[in-house]
């Protein structure tokens, strides 16, 4: 039976983390595909371009991936401390770009001070903060921008990702060099 991914993620233990995402359908990441006579290696330049974005924004780093033709590989480093060390009002600026129409969104945009926050509105905020380093937040965000793209290009609908990510923690440091060679 497969660990539940509450029991597989412990940034007390390990901030690193081998990820893995796999395409549905046969479908094509990168590559070329031969039945259909196309070529989709300009699609990984889509997910290395979102994953930039994303770590600029997350307190994630990416320490090295590999895109495949219909899967990709990443390794992440958690870095809880730096959103921890964040201010209110740079959580709410990184929280606005990635949902612009959130109550982030709106606080951003109209300047709110956010000493003035309820204590709702003050909950919000560490959890805005928390989802900032969460792993699931990150690959939400770059698994479903590949994947609206891909099916508005190939002209279809449903998933494009065989299911949630796969995850594993490098416990050490040769577990991390092996993963990352």
């Amino acid at each position: 039976m497969p660990t539940a991914r509450k029991h597989q993620v412990n940034l007390e233990i390990t901030p690193y983390y081998h990820i893995i995402s796999r395409c549905v359908r046969r479908a094509y990441l990168c590559g070329y595909d031969e039945e259909s006579d196309r070529n989709f290696n300009y699609r990984k330049q889509w997910l290395v371009q979102k994953m930039q974005n994303l770590a600029n924004i997350f307190a994630i780093k990416i320490c090295a991936y590999a895109v495949m033709s219909n899967h990709y590989h990443i390794v992440l480093y958690v870095d809880r401390d730096l959103a921890l060390s964040w201010t209110d009002e740079v959580v709410v600026e990184k929280w606005a770009k990635l949902f612009p129409m959130s109550q982030a969104g709106t606080w951003y945009e109209l300047g709110i001070d956010l000493s003035t926050l309820n204590s709702d509105e003050q909950e919000m905020l560490k959890k805005y903060r928390s989802q900032l380093y969460d792993m699931s937040w990150f690959m939400r965000k770059l698994n479903e921008f590949i994947a609206r793209r891909a099916n508005k290009e190939d002209n279809c609908t449903g998933r494009f990702w065989e299911g949630r990510f796969k995850i594993q923690a490098l416990l050490d440091e040769s577990a991390l060099l092996t993963c990352m060679t």
